[in-house]
């Protein structure tokens, strides 16, 4: 044992523990030793006479809401990316189900129908069987809207991805953006 940790164990007396020591103790004695150090500290804590809850009230009302700036220095590009593809997925999922809900109501309201007919009127027998399902029909429009959706998806999350990463290095070069917080009453 040298003489600078000879001279810590004599400062520190019997009850502390030491760092030679603490390291050459069982594991069992170190959780044991660590759990009556916090059992004490608990003890101290309780002992101590807090404020009055209404004391502390009434010094809060006087001062005002506590207020916190923070800054807002990095976004991890792992986690942006994860929530961007979600909500992109499930903008996707929203605009599939309203396309077709909206095709549906056309379709029950007659609106076809009456595109049918206003275009036998116009062109007259040159119309010749004419019905504008064939061209917009169900299966085509929500084909097509799944293609959007899709691209849409894959998009989102590249340009959701990429603004994290610019915004990481304009932080770097600016500090980020600066957020005051305040406490409600």
């Amino acid at each position: 044992m040298s003489e600078r940790s000879a001279e810590r164990t004599a400062v520190r007396g019997p009850d502390s523990p030491d760092e030679t020591a603490t390291a050459r103790q069982p594991l069992t004695e170190r959780i044991q030793a660590k759990i009556s150090h916090a059992a004490v500290e608990h003890r101290k804590n309780a002992e101590a006479s807090p404020k009055p809850v209404t004391a502390r009230r009434a010094n809060a009302s006087k001062r005002g809401p506590r207020r916190a700036r923070l800054r807002l220095t990095r976004i991890d590009p792992w986690s942006v990316m994860k929530t961007a593809f979600l909500l992109s997925v499930a903008l996707g999922i929203v605009t599939v189900v309203s396309v077709f809900i909206v095709w549906t109501v056309l379709g029950g309201a007659g609106v076809w129908d009456s595109i049918n007919a206003t275009v036998q009127d116009v062109l007259g027998s040159e119309a010749g069987g004419f019905d504008v399902t064939d061209y917009v029909s169900t299966s085509r429009v929500l084909g097509f809207t799944m293609l959007v959706a899709v691209v849409d998806v894959v998009l989102l999350t590249a340009i959701a991805t990429l603004s994290a990463f610019l915004y990481n290095m304009a932080a770097a070069l600016l500090g980020g953006v600066e957020v005051t917080l305040a406490e409600d009453h």
